[in-house]
């Protein structure tokens, strides 16, 4: 009899109503907007509320360098949430939304797997609340505005040849990365050329998931740098006077989103993925409810920790004020296997000495969370083709770094096979043993920054940037953004911006071939080799597998 598929699993919940969820918090009924029957808001008053209540232990969840083999990071974030509650904590999880993108195209969603998820699954990978569809709407009203200035008169001087903000839309579409706008005529405009991102790369998603309200969301909102003057001085959003009706679009967006896990975990789900072109974190204003309200929060970062979990710390724990308690570190045999040189084709096979080289990649990472002053805990979600040596060669590389070693069997068997792993994260936050503090301080250089990140959590020789991009942040820095953190857009698939480097390459440099200023969202992004802020569909995407059965239910979501 073959296993039943998450969503098979999903439609099986036996879901609580959302009030009833929102109690278990200590959340009244009047501050719980429903979305339906069984997802809602949280009142922006009543978070406003708790300003004053001290703030609980938090808990980051990263994982080794993805491979095609999967991790299962979310599916362990939601496992160990289910497993400290089942134990008899108070206890909050905090992920992330999905994006349309990957689920259309080839990753999938985002509301982890197997008897680890939270639900409602087909709802959070689809359109969920709209915060997504408020995000794009918001970008591209500025992206319209810009446009129309220009077009009736340019009372700001926008230069036309230095516009920098882009359009968006939560699809995979390589098409769109490059275009050109407003051809047909005079009444069209003034051609120009741009391009789309995808939503989640948005400066606005990140000034979303960074901005503590709507006062603090409204003035980030106009600190966007859109483009320049023929004199080169920078002409924001608020200059446009766009920052006002942006916020408005936003204002429901803003207010987090409260669901479940399928053992009835609150689960607070708000805030964009893509940690390898944005910073990939759960939103701020959900990380700090979720702290005011629970005992132990555990939160996800995207992709491995040399992506996610860095600009967690580096990016959000600064910006936010965070103190993270504790890390843990997800990897699997089979992601160990393809990091130590085994093709997907032959995962079937016991190959332990491929484990023991692929367990560079997981040193690597675990001495990288370390760095910052955090307990770590290293997971391995299972699967029922390891074997007894693959385990035992994870186990004595683990333990051989002075770490501990869980095996989880949350995907099979929900809260109740990740017990062990919940008892001693519940024991190593309460220690207090963390001594939390970002890899780089804000006075630092840009350039060094990046070199900072390149160097210690990457292990690159250095940066290789055109003389261009060190112009350009010398001038930011000159204008009074030295003091931003950076955001490195780079391949998830490698330590190296070379996705074909797996492992724990070394002797490589890092190209950095373009930068962007987010004055709005509080950071500088570094484009990395070959990233695209725009992703393409595979030659076989997703889509082409969902549809509706003749129930009307969905299938092929993953």
């Amino acid at each position: 009899m073959s296993q039943p598929s998450d969503i098979e699993i999903a439609r099986a919940a036996r879901k609580k109503p959302i009030t009833e969820i929102a109690d278990r918090l200590g959340i009244p009924e009047e501050a719980v907007l429903p979305y339906g029957r069984d997802k809602a808001k949280v009142d922006r008053d009543f978070i406003a509320s708790l300003a004053d209540r001290r703030r609980g232990k938090l808990v980051l969840v990263t994982a080794v360098t993805p491979t095609p083999a999967g991790e299962g990071k979310t599916t362990t974030t939601v496992g160990l949430g289910d497993g400290l509650a089942r134990i008899g904590e108070n206890v909050a999880i905090c992920l992330r939304e999905a994006s349309l993108g990957p689920c259309f195209g080839m990753k999938g969603g985002a509301a982890g797997g197997g008897h680890a998820q939270v639900v409602p699954m087909e709802e959070m990978n689809l359109h969920f609340t709209g915060d997504f569809h408020a995000i794009t709407s918001a970008h591209n009203l500025l992206a319209a505005m810009i446009d129309n200035h220009i077009h009736w008169g340019n009372a700001l001087d926008i230069d036309a040849r230095r516009v920098t903000w882009r359009r968006v839309m939560d699809m995979n579409d390589r098409a769109l990365r490059d275009v050109v706008v407003s051809l047909g005529g005079v009444g069209n405009g003034f051609p120009r050329q741009t391009g789309f991102d995808i939503t989640v790369a948005s400066e606005i998603m990140a000034i979303l998931c960074l901005a503590r309200d709507l006062d603090d969301l409204q003035a980030r909102l106009g600190r966007i740098i859109i483009g320049y003057t023929r004199d080169k001085a920078p002409v924001t959003a608020k200059d446009l006077k766009a920052d006002g009706a942006m916020v408005v679009l936003l204002r429901e967006a803003m207010q987090p989103n409260l669901v479940q896990t399928l053992e009835n975990t609150p689960a607070f789900v708000h805030g964009g993925p893509f940690a390898n072109i944005a910073h990939g974190c759960n939103s701020v204003v959900a990380t700090d409810t979720a702290l005011r309200l629970a005992d132990i929060v555990v939160t996800e970062a995207g992709f491995g920790a040399d992506l996610g979990a860095e600009k967690f710390l580096d990016i959000k724990c600064r910006k936010a004020g965070l103190s993270p308690d504790a890390a843990v570190l997800v990897a699997t045999v089979r992601s160990l296997k393809m990091s130590g040189g085994v093709d997907k084709a032959d995962l079937g096979a016991e190959d332990a000495k491929a484990v023991a080289r692929g367990c560079a990649n997981l040193g690597r990472h675990l001495e990288n969370l370390r760095g910052y002053g955090l307990p770590v805990l290293v997971a391995i979600n299972r699967f029922d083709g390891d074997t007894e040596a693959e385990l035992a060669a994870v186990r004595d590389y683990v333990e051989g770094q002075g770490a501990e070693v869980h095996l989880c069997t949350h995907w099979a068997d929900g809260g109740a096979g990740i017990e062990g792993l919940a008892r001693r994260v519940a024991e190593v936050v309460q220690a207090g043993d963390a001594d939390f503090a970002p890899i780089y301080p804000d006075d630092m250089g840009l350039v060094e920054k990046i070199e900072t990140v390149a160097r210690r959590i990457y292990r690159a020789e250095g940066v290789d940037m055109p003389a261009p991009v060190r112009a350009q942040l010398a001038d930011w820095e000159k204008a009074g953004f030295g003091d931003l953190p950076v955001c490195m857009a780079k391949t998830q698939y490698s330590f190296s911006a070379d996705p074909g480097l797996r492992g724990a390459p070394e002797g490589f440099r890092v190209p950095v071939r373009e930068v962007r200023l987010s004055a709005g969202a509080g950071f500088v992004v570094a484009i990395c080799g070959e990233i695209m802020t725009m992703p393409g569909l595979p030659r076989v995407p997703a889509a082409e597998a969902i549809g509706l059965n003749e129930a009307g239910e969905i299938e092929g979501l993953f």
